[in-house]
Parts: C-alpha cells; sequence; structure tokens
C-alpha cells in the first residue's frame, strides 16, 4: 500500500490532518477562527489554539473556501464577524451567509470586540488564510449534532 495516498480513503472533503485532529478533539462551545491575511495570529488567540497555516500565497487559500468544506464538517452553532469602525456590511459577508445559509445569523462585531470573543479560552483552532479582502474572518462556534 502507498501510505504517500492514506487519505484517499476518507469520504470527506476535510483531509488536512491537524485541522482534523483538532475538530475531533474538541466539541461543543468550543471555536474555530478562519482569519484573514490581517489578522495578527501570533498575539491574538490564546496559546492553547491551534494554529493552521493555510497561507501559501496572496490569495491563497481564501476564508470562504475553507468555511465551505468546514460548514460540512461541523455544526455551526454560531458565528460571529468583524465589521469595519461604521458598521458597513462587506460583501465577503454576504458570501458567508451564502455558504452558512438562513439557519446561521452572522453577529457584527466591532474589531476589538471580536479580538475579545477570539481570545476566549473557548478558541481550540486558528486558520490563517492567504485571505486579501480586509474584514474576512468569521469565528465559528461549534454547535451539537442533532
Amino acid at each position: 500500500m502507498n501510505h504517500q495516498h492514506r487519505y484517499d480513503m476518507l469520504k470527506t472533503k476535510l483531509l488536512h490532518p491537524e485541522i482534523l485532529s483538532s475538530l475531533a478533539s474538541n466539541g461543543h462551545g468550543a471555536r474555530v477562527l478562519i482569519a484573514d491575511s490581517n489578522f495578527p495570529f501570533s498575539t491574538c488567540p490564546p496559546t492553547t489554539a491551534k494554529k493552521v497555516f493555510l497561507n501559501f500565497a496572496p490569495g491563497l487559500l481564501a476564508v470562504p473556501e475553507i468555511l465551505s468544506v468546514l460548514k460540512d464538517f461541523i455544526p455551526i452553532e454560531t458565528a460571529m464577524v468583524m465589521v469595519p469602525p461604521d458598521g458597513s456590511k462587506q460583501i465577503i459577508h454576504s458570501e458567508f451567509e451564502e455558504i452558512l445559509g438562513p439557519e446561521i445569523t452572522l453577529k457584527n462585531l466591532t474589531r476589538f470586540e471580536f479580538y475579545e470573543e477570539v481570545k476566549s479560552s473557548d478558541t481550540c483552532l486558528v486558520i490563517a488564510t492567504g485571505e486579501q479582502r480586509r474584514f474576512a474572518n468569521i469565528l465559528l462556534v461549534i454547535g451539537v449534532v442533532k
């Protein structure tokens, strides 16, 4: 058996071993941050959070791509986004709503409110992306399987 292709047997779109391990190790109430390239990865999240760097190059990978895969893998109870000082809705937030569907309402937070939520000891996983759009961060709270 060729071990380089051991993920060929998984029946899921999510194949990243560190992300799979982190999600399998956490449950209801745990938080997952998918962050744009402007996010302060090394200073904001709790030190206990697993950090996965998928920011291969500017624009690769984008936050909606990661969200599209995760939303089929974990139940999402709540989703929080960072809004600019004027509170205006960002185009990427509409993309998030389309991906998540009508049952999830985005909670709008100011930059520092968002940082405080990310600093929670419940934040278990931080995924860095190459997303270049501003205010493209989304913090997910894992729900329960119904």
